[in-house]
C-alpha cells in the first residue's frame, strides 16, 4: 500500500516536472522572438481585437456587478458606525489590487485561454501543424506570438476598465442607498488610492496574460486522441491557467504588500 502510494506521488511529481519544463520551455521560445520584435504584427492585431475589444461587453458587466456587491456587503458592515463614506475606500483599494485584475483574468482564461486551446489543439489532431513544420514555418512564431503578445497588451487595458466599472458600481449603491453625493464619493476614492494601488494591479495582469496564453497553447500543441483530446485539453488549460494565476496572484501580493 505505501510503496503503491509512493510510486503514484513519484509518477506525478515526474509528469508535473515534465509539464513544467516543457511549458517554461516554449514560454522562453515566445518571450525571445517578442524580445527580437519577430511579429507578425497583423495577426497581433487580429488576436487583440478577438481577445481584447471582444471582451470589453462581458468584462464591465462582470466587474459592475461585483462593484454593486462589494459595495452592498461593506455598506452592511460601515453602516451601523455612521462610516459608510469608507465604502468608498474599501471598493477603490480592492478593485485596484486584486479584484480588478483577478477578475478580468478568469473572465478571459474562460473566453480567450480555452479558444486558444481549442483553436491549436484542432489544428494539431487535423496535422495542420506538422503541414506548417514541412514548410519550414515555425508554429511558434506564427500562432503563439500574437496571442501571447495580444493578451499581455489586452488584460492590463481589460483589467483598468474592470477597475473604472467596480468602482462605478460602488458610486451606484452611494449615491442611491446610502445617500452619498457623487462628489464625495469620487474625492473619497482619489484620497485611498495611491499610484502604488494601480501599478501593481497591472504588473500582475500583464503576467496573468502571458501565463493565459502559454497555458492555453502548450494545451493546445501537445492535443493527442482527436476531439476527446481537443474537450480535455481545453478543459485542462482553464483549470490550470486559473491555479496559476491564482498562485501568481499570493507571489505578488507577498511581493508587494507582504508585512512579515
Amino acid at each position: 500500500m505505501v510503496k503503491s502510494t509512493c510510486g503514484s506521488v513519484g509518477r506525478l511529481t515526474l509528469q508535473t516536472a515534465g509539464h513544467a519544463g516543457s511549458m517554461a520551455l516554449l514560454c522562453w521560445r515566445t518571450c525571445a522572438r517578442i524580445l527580437l520584435a519577430r511579429v507578425r504584427l497583423s495577426h497581433t492585431t487580429q488576436q487583440l481585437v478577438r481577445t481584447g475589444a471582444d471582451s470589453v461587453p462581458i468584462v464591465a458587466v462582470m466587474c459592475f456587478l461585483v462593484g454593486l456587491i462589494l459595495a452592498m456587503q461593506a455598506a452592511y458592515q460601515l453602516e451601523p458606525f455612521g462610516a459608510t463614506i469608507y465604502v468608498a475606500d474599501l471598493l477603490a483599494v480592492s478593485m485596484t489590487r486584486e479584484m480588478g485584475p483577478m477578475l478580468t483574468a478568469i473572465i478571459v482564461t474562460g473566453r480567450s485561454g480555452s479558444a486558444i486551446a481549442a483553436e491549436l489543439g484542432t489544428m494539431k489532431v487535423s496535422e495542420e501543424i506538422d503541414a506548417l513544420r514541412t514548410m519550414g514555418i515555425d508554429p511558434i512564431h506564427l500562432l503563439v506570438v500574437p496571442r501571447t503578445l495580444a493578451l499581455m497588451v489586452a488584460v492590463p487595458c481589460l483589467t483598468l476598465i474592470a477597475d473604472a466599472v467596480g468602482i462605478a458600481g460602488g458610486l451606484s449603491i452611494a449615491v442611491t442607498a446610502l445617500k452619498l453625493s457623487a462628489v464625495q464619493y469620487l474625492k473619497e476614492t482619489a484620497d485611498a488610492l495611491v499610484m502604488k494601488d494601480l501599478l501593481t494591479g497591472l504588473v500582475k495582469s500583464l503576467f496573468f496574460g502571458l501565463i493565459i496564453a502559454q497555458v492555453g497553447s502548450y494545451q493546445g500543441l501537445r492535443v493527442s486522441g482527436g476531439a476527446e483530446g481537443v474537450g480535455r485539453a481545453t478543459t485542462t488549460s482553464v483549470v490550470s491557467s486559473i491555479f496559476l494565476i491564482i498562485l501568481a496572484d499570493l507571489a505578488f501580493t507577498a511581493l508587494f504588500y507582504s508585512t512579515l
